[in-house]
């Protein structure tokens, strides 16, 4: 498949998924240009995703047709002044992180075509869920071929700008709440005499069977958590629960524009 040129300013974790995403899709990579600061970083794009170009400057990147601005957002108002006046007015330029609003990217870019998106990091095997929002003046043309291209990451759908941020710790942060307790049931498995296929197995079977009953046996969250009576780590839930709140919350005030 081939595609626009792409360019990705910072070559991350979120480029490496997006990388990887692409690759799976047969999407034609020799036109994507990544720069980061870091050499090693850019080495390691390139072992993962040989076709694509990589390069020490954000000059390039930023001349492409599509450009991602793959950084923390205290380094985007500062990186896209140094490029403003290379991105192209027609260009599609799409911001993966929290906290800087569109408005504030375009007292910097000046085409009309911007975006912001949560990326979620199951997009690596093609089944993210990856909340987009739009400015008013994006071309719908482009629209369209920028969500054609998205949608190789999995569910890609559009939203609210203020309601990013909730997708940002309900979805893109959400996998890490959860994957070092399944590391550590997994280990328990093993000191527990079940093989690697059998203890995987069971962890993954009964975590999918688990939510679908959440979310589909039409049943009150009360009433699934009573399906089970006996609750190991029952007496430890509400200092789970004020974790998250406490965590969770004062990080979403924190990443709000």
């Amino acid at each position: 498949m081939k595609t626009k040129s792409i360019g990705f300013i910072g070559g991350g974790r979120i480029t490496k998924i997006f990388l990887k995403a692409f690759q799976n899709k047969g999407v034609d990579l020799s036109s994507t240009i990544v720069f980061d600061m870091n050499s090693d970083v850019l080495s390691g794009l390139k072992g993962q995703s040989p076709d694509i170009q990589t390069v020490n400057t954000a000059d390039q990147p930023a001349q492409c047709d599509i450009v991602f601005i793959a950084l923390h957002p205290p380094a985007i108002m500062e990186s896209l002044t140094q490029v403003s006046t290379k991105i192209s007015e027609n260009a599609m330029v799409i911001s993966l992180a929290p906290k800087i609003s569109i408005d504030k990217i375009a007292t910097q870019v000046k085409s009309p075509n911007l975006a912001r998106m949560i990326p979620n990091a199951t997009s690596y095997i093609n089944e993210g869920y990856n909340p987009i929002s739009f400015a008013k003046t994006f071309n719908p043309t482009h629209k369209q071929e920028l969500l054609k291209l998205l949608e190789l990451l999995g569910k890609t759908f559009e939203v609210d700008e203020p309601k990013l941020e909730a997708y940002a710790i309900l979805s893109a942060m959400l996998p890490t709440y959860f994957w070092f307790q399944w590391r550590e049931l997994i280990r328990l498995g093993d000191e527990m005499g079940l093989s690697k296929i059998e203890r995987e197995q069971s962890v993954h079977q009964s975590m999918v069977a688990a939510l679908n009953t959440y979310f589909h046996s039409g049943l009150t969250p009360d009433e699934v958590i009573d399906l089970i009576p006996v609750k190991p780590i029952g007496e430890h839930e509400e200092s789970i629960n004020d974790i998250y709140r406490d965590k969770l919350f004062s990080l979403f005030q924190k990443i709000k524009p």
